[in-house]
């Protein structure tokens, strides 16, 4: 898409302050700090090869799942980032098992971030991204509270993500429309480049690791054997498209228009994807673009986190998709081991 007036991303988080009274720069200052720690993660992801980050540490994260050295990296560079900024109250973060203070007194705003979604794939050069959530405290200053930080996805006041791909992009809402901008590189900044984007109301394609399809709920298992057979009769046919990389796969079916479907499965009833880090914000996204993010029964947005580290399956895509899948009754409910 080309560059719409050549609008930066500063200057239309400026221009979008003009238009809320009452506005005092601190939240839009976060935005365009957070744009540049973007700029800093880019950098080296770029680098990773020559600069022998690849790989894992041979340490587990809390979810027990091996921590690569672009995660704690891309983690690092947050923490230290905001710790010297006074919007921030407190950090969570998919690679720390706790929330992270930095200023308890000051600040107004609680970042959820995953640092580095997908950050396996890079050792093949397959996009990985970032994803961030913003919220509002609940109280001027003081320790926060459980309440604070594990408030309900609707509460967000901002979320988005950057995929790290053949060009660097970011994305993100606050509550009015669903905007896009690329990085320039050689003049450094983000570009408008995807104004009001909206998922296309017809599906083209699905993504899901069936890999695991016998272990998925029966009613998911019956969804998909209606996809083949409408591809078959060429009836509304979609077509698989799976990166593996959530970022990834999210870009695709918002700009092409595509259901998401990440499930529970015997193994893993909960579902994978962590909620508060991944799901919320992501599910603020796709609804600001005219779809709809479920966990196979509930909206996402209305879920109510019980820790920081929650999982939940995903399932996300237009409206109409949505709705024939819903036909199928898929619900998280534990299966039979």
């Amino acid at each position: 898409m080309a560059v719409s007036r050549l609008i930066t991303l500063e200057q239309f988080i400026v221009e979008k302050e003009k238009e809320k009274s009452g506005a005092q720069g601190e939240f839009s200052m976060l935005l365009r700090d957070l744009s540049l720690a973007i700029k800093l993660i880019q950098r080296e992801v770029a680098r990773a090869g020559i600069n022998d980050i690849l790989g894992t540490t041979g340490q587990r994260n809390v979810q027990g799942e091996e921590v690569q050295k672009l995660d704690v990296f891309a983690h690092q560079i947050l923490i230290n980032f905001f710790s010297f900024r006074g919007q921030i109250a407190a950090i969570g973060s998919e690679e720390s098992p706790e929330l992270i203070p930095i200023n308890l007194e000051k600040g107004k705003y609680i970042l959820m971030i995953d640092p580095l979604d997908g950050s396996s794939n890079i050792d093949v050069n397959i996009p990985v991204g970032t994803i961030f959530s913003i919220y509002k405290r609940l109280k001027n200053s003081g320790p926060l509270e459980a309440q604070e930080y594990l408030q309900k996805g609707e509460k967000q006041i901002a979320a988005g993500y950057v995929l790290f791909g053949a060009s660097t992009v970011l994305v993100y809402t606050t509550g009015q429309g669903v905007n896009g901008f690329t990085l320039d590189p050689q003049i450094g900044e983000f570009l408008l480049t995807h104004p009001n984007i909206k998922i296309p109301a017809k599906a083209q394609y699905y993504s899901i690791n069936d890999a695991d399809l016998y272990n998925f709920p029966q009613p998911l298992q019956d969804y998909l054997a209606d996809i083949h057979q409408r591809s078959l009769q060429n009836q509304s046919p979609l077509s698989t498209r799976y990166a593996g990389s959530l970022v990834a796969d999210l870009h695709r079916n918002l700009l092409k228009g595509g259901i998401f479907i990440y499930p529970p499965t015997q193994k893993k009833p909960e579902g994978k994807l962590r909620l508060v880090y991944e799901a919320n914000p992501v599910a603020f996204i796709i609804e600001q673009a005219g779809g709809v993010a479920t966990n196979g029964m509930q909206n996402i947005l209305t879920l109510e986190p019980q820790n920081l580290h929650q999982r939940t399956p995903l399932y996300f895509g237009p409206i109409e998709e949505m709705n024939y899948l819903k036909n199928f009754e898929v619900q998280p409910k534990p299966l039979q081991i």
